[in-house]
């Protein structure tokens, strides 16, 4: 009889809308009983006066979490279909299925009562006009967001105990790997390895991670990276973003760490990551696990990053960058005490280095300090050098000299396991090839066509290495020829 008098034969004549939602695909294929119950809605439409051909059902939403509409297309046509007067009713099985988040429901709400909409659960029938109708449907939203925030926070409070003693499984970066008993290990591919210990150690050398990523490119190297959830290597050029999220990564220094981002919702429903401070992580457990480089080793190269982001900093300190002029990243205005900027300019032919302190200029619009002609001053640099050498400092030359081999043959190294990489895919794909039949044609053809691309592949490491193997040779002998006269 309730249900009678809230319906009215005006909303009869409108449309009955059955909105059906589940929150996962997993509860859609295994919860089947919830979606009958929801689909059993239309027997209660059609008992209170609407034909069959004017239920609507939507359900769209399957699998999509209720916890904002923003996502939720099936909602939004919802609510979009109540404001222009076409829904003579709303039906859900109860008020979670079609939200969970207050602000979405109240919304829903305010429509439905300006449109004069009443609302079916498997309860009753509601006017959101009534005001008793109204606080009770507003209950059940309240309820609804309190209940999903008990699941979540069970669910959180299980994850956050594990992580607090190390054993929470977290998405590792590349190098470290799962073994059978769950404890986290280097990654047993030797490339992996080798590549990643030759970024960190390149990395101390030059002390930028720009200038790590150009050595990367001139030696012809490639990183090893990790697609989330999938256990394929793939090795892509160095970009200065994946050096600087390596670097700043406390895992490769066998730290385990958790809660190191929280995430907010912005005003279209989407998480937005932001870090941090060190002090608020939720779990920070040292030597947790092997690494490629120590702790030390991480707190300095951390302190080398900050150093280098400071670029208005007063005498800032500079690492050796590329170019002709000796003094780059060393010498200091006499006038301010800020580090100078090195200027190249190609005149007559020939290129001029000037050394110009102008960051007064650039942030305060004031004139430039000064600004030298760096030939003078190399060469002066230069004969100061030359006055200097001695017999001890011939053999420090020579030592140099042995180092730079040593890295161009780790380097080297790096891309021999490149080749043999791409020796094993060749050798794959031939076997592979060999063992079809050959008069499937359909199948045969494909993995010829795969054969053949692993032989360019391995045809391509072995040419990118010879290249380089010539460079390395050349460049050697240029910056420092082999001599034994003091």
């Amino acid at each position: 009889m309730n249900a009678s008098l809230k319906v009215q034969p005006q909303h009869l004549e409108r449309g009955a809308y059955l909105y059906v939602r589940q929150s996962s695909m997993r509860q859609v294929v295994e919860n089947v009983e919830s979606t009958k119950r929801q689909y059993a809605l239309r027997g209660r439409a059609t008992a209170l006066g609407w034909r069959d051909d004017q239920i609507i059902t939507i359900d769209s939403d399957q699998g999509e979490s209720g916890a904002s509409a923003s996502w939720r297309e099936g909602f939004q046509r919802l609510v979009t279909d109540v404001g222009m007067g076409r829904a003579g009713i709303v039906m859900g099985l109860e008020v979670s299925r079609l939200a969970r988040n207050n602000a979405d429901w109240h919304r829903l709400l305010e429509i439905c009562a300006f449109a004069d909409t009443p609302i079916l659960d498997e309860d009753g029938v509601y006017n959101p006009a009534s005001f008793n109708d109204r606080l009770l449907l507003g209950l059940k939203g309240t309820m609804s967001e309190a209940e999903l925030h008990v699941i979540k926070a069970r669910l959180r409070g299980g994850i956050l105990n594990k992580a607090r003693r190390g054993e929470y499984r977290c998405p590792l970066p590349t190098g470290f790997v799962y073994d059978e008993l769950g404890n986290v290990v280097l990654d047993p591919d030797l490339q992996v390895r080798e590549t990643i210990a030759y970024f960190f150690e390149t990395f101390s050398r030059v002390g930028s991670a720009c200038q790590t990523v150009k050595v990367f490119k001139n030696e012809g190297l490639r990183f090893p990276s990790r697609m989330r959830n999938e256990k394929l290597i793939t090795f892509q050029p160095l970009t200065a973003s994946t050096a600087l999220r390596t670097l700043n990564h406390p895992r490769y220094a066998g730290t385990y760490v958790y809660g190191r981002r929280y995430y907010r919702r912005t005003a279209d429903g989407k998480n937005v990551p932001r870090k941090r401070e060190r002090d608020d992580w939720l779990a920070c457990i040292p030597d947790a696990h092997p690494g490629y480089i120590t702790p030390e080793q991480f707190q300095q190269n951390l302190k080398i990053l900050e150093i280098n982001g400071r670029g208005y900093e007063v005498a800032r300190a500079s690492p050796p960058r590329e170019g002709a002029a000796l003094l780059q990243g060393r010498a200091v205005c006499g006038l301010c005490g800020r580090h100078f900027r090195l200027r190249y300019a190609t005149r007559r032919g020939r290129q001029e280095a000037w050394y110009i302190c102008d960051r007064a200029q650039g942030t305060r619009g004031e004139p430039c300090c000064q600004s030298i002609a760096g030939a003078p001053i190399d060469e002066a640099v230069g004969a100061l050098v030359a006055a200097m050498v001695t017999p001890a400092a011939v053999e420090l030359a020579l030592e140099i000299r042995r180092e730079i081999e040593i890295r161009h043959n780790e380097a080297d190294r790096l891309r021999l396991r490149a080749v043999e990489r791409a020796q094993y895919a060749a050798d794959l794909a031939q076997r592979r090839f060999m063992l079809v039949d050959p008069n499937n044609r359909l199948v045969a053809d494909t993995l010829e066509h795969e054969w053949n691309d692993k032989l360019r592949t391995l045809a391509n490491a072995r040419e990118e290495r010879e290249r380089s193997q010539q460079q390395d040779r050349l460049a050697l002998n240029d910056a420092i020829p082999v001599t034994t006269e003091p």
